[in-house]
């Protein structure tokens, strides 16, 4: 799940509307948290008692294996071919749960449907059907606020059937925009605000004081995560959240993390002009690897940018922390905390990047703390090996 998880645990990865974590926060009805190890571990602080679910966190919840894991008894495994989908055990078997131990628990075979979250392109394969399962887990039971009468809903305003597909939580702001919930729901999140002109077609999730910019075309599978600012075109894409695309420009098949800017105009390429299937990055072998995908656009890591006018080819990657400038095409690999563009790249330094995060997140209200800095530290180091003879 690089580059993403350079900066996250897995459970905090965002696919549909929720993360991980709160999917199974929702389904379980227990506040879930993350075990993770190394210094992610820092900004997710774990409380484990005497009885003690432990899921795999690249396991999507869906009712069956919810079902499954629930009904677990003590130190017994829930597996699959092999792959451990959650244990129910003491904190003492916390070490048997890292390092896959299966032998040291009763193991159950699961046989039902489930996805798993093996590589960082399968949060555009799974993120239309996420989004739709992620609205029944959230709307269940729930009233929308009502739709103003100067929003368009595409199929009409009387159409029970349309409607039920579009939920807006409180403080959110709509006027005058156009809402198409024929393909899929629509969720409008807390203090969200879709500005007049707007066009969203479900399904799509618009996610906690997210704002979507005046014309907007937001379409089918489409994430936007909160405290984003997000205009142009936006496809099949999650933007996980605290991150900036202003302005027009095209986002197709791709992933942004946290307290990324695309600059005006920018632009992804999510289909190669031969059709073929788009290779990536992969970071475990250290190669591109053919992704099964045809439409795959660009994936970039937390803190990094892009000026106005960049233009990225299908299977773009970018690391953490680095700064995308010049006219041409970058190269499909952008190591982490690097500077420049297809004219030549240098290092991008710790200060120069903490130094613009610190900027970018108190304009939201957010604290750079000691844990981010840590771990920044950490992503520059062992990143460092990309950066060695890149030019």
């Amino acid at each position: 799940m690089l580059p993403l998880s350079y900066t996250r645990a897995q459970g905090e990865m965002r696919c549909g509307i929720l993360t991980v974590k709160e999917k199974w926060t929702r389904y379980s009805g227990v506040m879930a948290s993350c075990l993770s190890t190394g210094l992610i571990s820092q900004k997710n602080p774990v409380s484990l008692g005497n009885d003690n679910l432990y899921i795999s966190a690249s396991v999507l919840p869906n009712k069956g294996v919810v079902k499954a894991v629930l009904g677990l008894n003590e130190n017994e495994a829930l597996v699959s071919k092999g792959d451990i989908i959650a244990v129910r055990g003491s904190a003492e078997v916390r070490q048997h749960v890292l390092d896959s131990d299966i032998a040291a628990f009763k193991a159950l075979e699961y046989d039902g449907e489930y996805r798993v979250l093996e590589k960082v392109h399968n949060l555009i394969t799974f993120n239309k059907d996420e989004i739709q399962l992620d609205f029944e887990l959230l709307t269940n039971g729930r009233q929308s606020k009502p739709i103003c009468e100067s929003v368009t809903v595409v199929g009409g305003h009387k159409d029970p059937s349309l409607v039920n597909q579009i939920f807006i939580e409180e403080g959110a702001e709509l006027e005058c925009c156009y809402l198409n919930p024929k393909e899929g729901p629509i969720y409008i999140g807390k203090n969200a605000k879709v500005s007049e002109g707007a066009m969203l077609r479900g399904p799509i999730a618009i996610c906690e004081a997210s704002q979507i910019s005046m014309g907007a075309k937001i379409f089918p599978g489409a994430t936007v995560g909160p405290w984003s600012k997000v205009g142009g075109e936006v496809s099949n894409s999650v933007i996980t959240g605290y991150s900036n695309k202003v302005h027009d420009g095209y986002l197709g098949d791709s992933v942004l993390g946290e307290w990324c800017n695309l600059g005006a105009d920018t632009n992804t390429s999510n289909l190669k002009n031969d059709f073929a299937i788009v290779k990536l990055w992969d970071y475990s072998t250290e190669r591109f690897a053919k992704t099964g995908l045809q439409f795959c656009g660009l994936i970039m890591g937390d803190y990094s940018r892009c000026a106005i006018n960049t233009s990225f080819n299908s299977g773009t990657v970018v690391g953490v922390g680095s700064n995308i400038f010049g006219s041409g095409f970058p190269r499909n690999f952008v190591p982490s905390f690097v500077i420049g563009g297809p004219q030549g790249y240098k290092v991008n330094g710790l200060k120069p990047v903490e130094k613009v995060a610190k900027m970018a997140m108190s304009r939201r209200n957010v604290e750079f703390n000691n844990s981010d800095s840590i771990i920044l530290n950490e992503v520059f180091e062992v990143t460092k090996k990309y950066r060695t003879s890149f030019k």
